[in-house]
């Protein structure tokens, strides 16, 4: 029986989040524990990562089809490579931002996504954060 008929309630279900969703929310949880980091809300439909008010990765909102903006200064050649991948927008691609724009289907594990914010992350953030990353190990 549905959640929602149990117990005699008849709610309407609530919308199942999808894969890019659950991926955004770990991916957001991972920045925010980086040294310095905050959420930064520009726009209505985003909710980014930043260091020091810079921004190191442009997330969706909660709900909006699954992107990433990264800064890539080392693997941003090869990230190209991927056929969701593409220059950033607004002239930031000519400054090593790559944005990735996959199905749901095509989305690169949590594993590589993670190492894609890590490295914008070291590229956005003072020496002295990264640093402090560095030591935790």
């Amino acid at each position: 029986m549905p959640i929602w008929r149990r117990g005699g309630r008849s709610a309407r279900p609530s919308k199942m989040a999808s894969k890019g969703d659950k991926l955004v929310s770990e991916l957001r949880a991972f920045g925010l524990e980086l040294p310095g980091a905050h959420s930064k809300s520009p726009w209505p439909e985003h909710d980014d990562l930043a260091v020091r008010d810079k921004t190191f990765a442009y997330l969706p909102a909660k709900g909006g089809s699954f992107s990433l903006s990264c800064k890539l200064p080392y693997t941003g050649y090869d990230a190209l490579r991927l056929p969701f991948a593409q220059p950033t927008g607004y002239g930031l691609g000519k400054s090593g931002w790559v944005s990735f724009n996959p199905g749901e289907d095509d989305i690169p594990d949590i594993e590589q996504l993670k190492a894609w914010v890590e490295e914008s992350y070291r590229a956005q953030a003072p020496r002295k954060l990264v640093k402090e990353l560095d030591d935790r190990g």
